[in-house]
């Protein structure tokens, strides 16, 4: 039987999917296993390709953020992008999508893990280094409330940022309105 985990992030690649296929743009799903990538995706002249990978959460948790691990600190490309998913709290709630160029996560993991190791925790103690690491909407936390650098709404530029892909969406035709 598959986790609650599997399911979510196989939905968060299908919203995903759904999504590059409303605006025009060709998406399929990366085989299992690849390194890397969820999606390949390209406009509808194949003169562009990008890769994306897909993060998905639920609204549980008190960071807002989501799993990532030190691996992701050196994976950059300017082809692969990742889709951040957030689908609420509930099945009423609609899904967020924030688009961010790898370069952009890279930057932030290591930058966050950085200064995190460099302050001592709750009881003074040095914080311990390990594989895991979140992206959060907001790490005033981990930087200080005086450095805005990715403070609260430091991720609103990349909601729904799809144009980051740099791709040329095809002109999808809508449906006639049924009366």
């Amino acid at each position: 039987m598959a986790s609650q985990s599997t399911l979510l992030g196989a939905a968060g690649e299908y919203h995903v999917m759904s999504e590059l296929l409303r605006r025009g743009f060709i998406a399929a799903l990366a085989p299992v296993g690849v390194p890397n990538a969820d999606i390949v995706v390209t406009d509808i002249d194949s003169s562009r390709l990008c890769s994306i990978q897909v993060k998905t959460r639920r609204a549980i948790g008190s960071d807002g953020g989501w799993h990532m691990k030190a691996k992701h600190e050196g994976i950059s490309s300017d082809r692969l992008f990742y889709c951040f998913v957030d689908f609420g709290r509930d099945l009423q709630s609609s899904p967020v999508v924030h688009v961010l160029p790898s370069l952009v996560v890279a930057k932030v993991l290591a930058e966050a893990h950085r200064k995190w190791l460099s302050i001592p925790g709750k009881r003074g103690q040095p914080h311990k280094d390990s594989v895991m690491r979140r992206l959060i909407p907001d790490y005033s936390g981990v930087f200080g409330a005086d450095d805005s650098r990715y403070s609260k709404g430091w991720l609103d530029p990349y909601l729904n940022a799809w144009h980051f892909l740099g791709l040329a969406p095809a002109a999808v035709e809508q449906p006639a309105e049924v009366l």
